[in-house]
């Protein structure tokens, strides 16, 4: 990676946003599929991904300080301004549009993986009638309504 400058940290950003957006695309076919398996590498592709991205934001603040702005999003809309770059500036609205839409694909594969819990949690009720009415066979064969319980000898 090139000198810390706001400028070549908003590049660093943005291509790790554009593969954290195709990552969650990917994530989003396979809660489709329920491809388990997949998940798992997805999320832990993920995982990485968005810690290199929250170092990137902690380079940006660090080089925008160093430059005299403040260390956040009000600082790179003031160094943007003093630049007069207008790829930067393009490179940084691109940045906000993909954090948006990483967003979305978060919250909509959120409401993927509910739905699938659901359905899992579902499945599991219907194969646990018994054990949620507290209705078991007893040694007789008899239903009863009480959980059969272990006796312990003491003595």
């Amino acid at each position: 990676m090139s000198s810390a400058t706001p400028l070549n940290s908003l590049r660093d950003e943005r291509a790790l946003m554009n593969s954290l957006l195709e990552l969650m695309q990917q994530e989003q076919r396979s809660l489709v599929a329920a491809d388990i398996d997949m998940l798992t590498q997805l999320t832990e592709r993920k995982t990485a991904l968005v810690a290199q991205l929250s170092a990137g934001a902690a380079r940006r603040h660090a080089a925008l300080a160093a430059a005299g702005f403040a260390a956040g999003e009000e600082g790179m809309d003031a160094w943007l301004a003093s630049a007069g770059d207008a790829d930067a500036a393009a490179l940084w609205r691109g940045l906000l549009d993909d954090t948006r839409a990483a967003k979305e694909l978060n919250r909509l594969n959120g409401m993927l993986v509910n739905k699938q819990l659901a359905h899992t949690q579902g499945a599991l009720n219907t194969l646990r009638p018994a054990a949620q009415s507290g209705n078991f066979y007893g040694p007789s064969g008899q239903t009863t309504t009480s959980t059969p319980s272990r006796r312990l000898v003491v003595g």
